[in-house]
C-alpha cells in the first residue's frame, strides 16, 4: 500500500503542462455535454431561418423568371407590331396592282387609237374596277350634298349663299369626297355650306 501511494504521488505530481492538458480535457468534455443541447435549441431557429431563406430564394427565382418572361413577351410583341405595320398595306397594294396593270394597258391603247368612245369606255372599266376593290376592302364614299353639316364627318372650306331656304346650314357643294373605312371616318369631306 505504501508503494501504491508512492506511485500515485509520483503520477499526481502536477506540472504546468499536465494541468493545462487536464483543463483542456475537462473543457472539451463540458463542451461535448453542452453542445448537443445547444445544437438542439439552435436547430429549431436555423431550420426556420433556413426554411424562410429557401422560400425567399424560391420566390426571387419565380419573380426573375416571370420578369424575364414578360420582358421577352414585350419585345416579341413590339417586333410583331413593327412587322405588322410594315406589311399591313401589302394586302391592299396587292389587290390594286391589277388596276395599275390595266392603266398601263389603257395608256398604251390610247396612243394607238383615235376613238374617244373606246377611251372613255376603257377609263370607265378601270375606274369601276378600282372602286370595286376599295369597296371590298371596306372603303365607302360619304354622301354629303344636301346633308346637314356635321363636324364629325365634314370639313367646311367656305360658306356660300344657299340656293333655297331649306339648304341653309346644309352642304351645297363638295370640294373633296369623304370616305369611311369600316364605318370609321377615313377622310373628312371638304364641303361648302349654304347660309
Amino acid at each position: 500500500m505504501a508503494e501504491e501511494e508512492k506511485n500515485q504521488a509520483e503520477n499526481s505530481e502536477e506540472t504546468p503542462e499536465s494541468v493545462e492538458v487536464e483543463a483542456k480535457e475537462v473543457k472539451d468534455e463540458k463542451e461535448k455535454i453542452q453542445k448537443p443541447k445547444a445544437k438542439k435549441t439552435r436547430k429549431k431557429k436555423p431550420s426556420k431561418e433556413v426554411e424562410l431563406k429557401e422560400k425567399i430564394a424560391e420566390l426571387n427565382d419565380k419573380y426573375l423568371r416571370l420578369y424575364s418572361e414578360f420582358d421577352n413577351f414585350r419585345k416579341r410583341t413590339i417586333k410583331e407590331k413593327n412587322e405588322l405595320y410594315k406589311t399591313a398595306s401589302a394586302d391592299v397594294i396587292l389587290s390594286l396592282l391589277p388596276v395599275l396593270d390595266d392603266c398601263k394597258r389603257a395608256n398604251k391603247s390610247f396612243e394607238e387609237t383615235d376613238d374617244i368612245k373606246a377611251i372613255e369606255d376603257g377609263f370607265e372599266i378601270i375606274f369601276n374596277k378600282f372602286k370595286s376593290i376599295l369597296n371590298q376592302k371596306g372603303v365607302k364614299e360619304m354622301k354629303t350634298i344636301g346633308e346637314v353639316f356635321d363636324t364629325e364627318f365634314h370639313e367646311a372650306i367656305t360658306k356660300t349663299p344657299a340656293p333655297s331656304k331649306d339648304m341653309k346650314g346644309k352642304i351645297v357643294d363638295e370640294i373633296e369626297k369623304g370616305y369611311f373605312l369600316n364605318d370609321k371616318v377615313l377622310k373628312y369631306a371638304k364641303v361648302v355650306i349654304g347660309e
